[in-house]
């Protein structure tokens, strides 16, 4: 029989009383970074300690407690109650940071919506590496707008109410201009004179609405991957 067994049955017995060390095994306990064994806590108090009767003792008396005393792999701990586990539960939202090509991706689209992948890539000056445009349309920064009308209808994309939201704007003439920018230290003061960020209020929509119940596949439209045969 383990000591666990030992121990269990004396409360169980109901001869789990009140010893000399109860104390000390109980602020042992409490202050240990783990569990203790029999050996541990014996280690640490004096010669002759009923270390099972202190246990057996603490057992009886912090069960049906919010704490209890619990025997896990023959160590000894206080932990909460099984049937309050309920409330060490928290749910919470963990901001997610975009990567540097996210960032780029959306305040290209932002700027320049409707805006296609072919088109983003042009103004980055790389291709689209892989999952930036699915992470922006995972965290409803950016959808599928429609259709542009060139040949290949490739889809456009553009921001959303969430987008504007996040940022604290009422409307897409809210986004900064060069002049807040290079004075946020977000654009070089060695710019051309003549240079000014795209106004998305004054794009021409050429593009078609998607299709009632289309819904492209991102790896397809983003990735230009070919459509199987």
């Amino acid at each position: 029989m383990t000591e666990s067994f030992d121990i269990e049955d004396r409360v169980e017995a109901g001869t789990a009383e009140p010893g000399a060390y109860d104390r000390e095994v109980e602020a042992l306990l409490f202050a240990a970074a783990g569990p203790l064994s029999l050996t541990d806590l014996t280690r640490r108090l004096p010669e002759g300690a009923d270390v099972e009767g202190a246990l057996a003792a603490l057992a009886a008396r912090y069960e049906g407690r919010g704490v209890t005393l619990a025997c896990v792999a023959g160590r000894w701990r206080f932990q909460t109650a099984e049937d309050l586990a309920w409330l060490m539960t928290e749910e919470r939202q963990e901001p997610r940071r975009l990567s540097r090509a996210a960032q780029e991706t959306l305040a290209i689209i932002a700027y320049h919506q409707p805006v296609t992948r072919a088109e983003i890539e042009a103004i980055r000056g790389v291709q689209a590496s892989r999952g930036t445009l699915d992470v922006l349309l995972e965290l409803s920064l950016v959808r599928m707008r429609g259709r542009r009308r060139t040949p290949g209808r490739p889809v456009t994309y553009g921001t959303t109410d969430g987008f504007l939201e996040h940022f604290g704007m009422a409307s897409l003439a809210d986004l900064p201009g060069a002049a807040e920018m290079k004075a946020a230290g977000l654009l070089s003061l060695d710019l051309p004179p003549d240079f000014s960020t795209p106004d998305p209020m004054a794009q021409q929509h050429d593009e078609d609405p998607l299709e009632d119940g289309e819904t492209p596949q991102f790896h397809t439209d983003y990735l230009g991957e070919e459509a199987p045969p």
